[in-house]
């Protein structure tokens, strides 16, 4: 089962991701990108990095995913959540990823996986090319990521919405 959660800043969806991947049973394996990983570049994010890490149950392995996000979800067992793509997608200076090696190891996986991505076509449009780019981008990616999805939910003020398919 690949459930994609997407939602705003500050909307809830990685306390969405967290409860679905510990609703599983199994173990949890929690792959960070690598903004999540703990690269903070100020005191905010410092401070979010930590909340993140705070609310992980002990017995949750953690996984630094870098740029192979493929590559760790092919090694990891159990259930499996990634959070998340847009942290994962900014640190490619050209915003282009494998997409196709992303869907095929999310769909060859055995076990349950949660996606967390922002939906960050909803906002303000971006007044920089840069962020033009990086929206269009994590947008297609979200598409994809949906494709092979069982199941997508947007999450807006803590409140989830289960998406069907078209």
């Amino acid at each position: 089962m690949i459930t994609l959660v997407l939602g705003g800043a500050r909307s809830g969806k990685s306390e969405v991701a967290e409860r679905a991947a510990a609703a599983a049973g199994d173990a949890v394996t929690y792959v960070a990108t690598y903004v999540a990983t703990g690269t903070a570049t100020d005191a905010e994010m410092a401070a979010r990095i930590e909340e993140h890490r705070r609310r992980r149950p002990a017995g949750w392995t953690t996984v630094e995913s870098g740029p192979d996000l493929a590559g760790a979800l092919v090694v990891a067992t159990g259930t499996v959540l990634v959070d998340a793509l847009g942290t994962w997608l900014a640190q490619f200076e050209d915003v282009a990823v494998d997409t196709d090696a992303l869907c095929a190891a999310l769909a060859g996986r055995r076990g349950d996986t949660v996606v967390v991505s922002d939906e960050v076509g909803l906002g303000v449009h971006p007044s920089t090319e840069v962020g033009r780019c990086f929206r269009d981008a994590l947008g297609t990616l979200n598409r994809r990521v949906a494709d092979v999805a069982d199941e997508v939910v947007l999450v807006v003020a803590g409140r989830v919405l289960r998406l069907d398919r078209t």
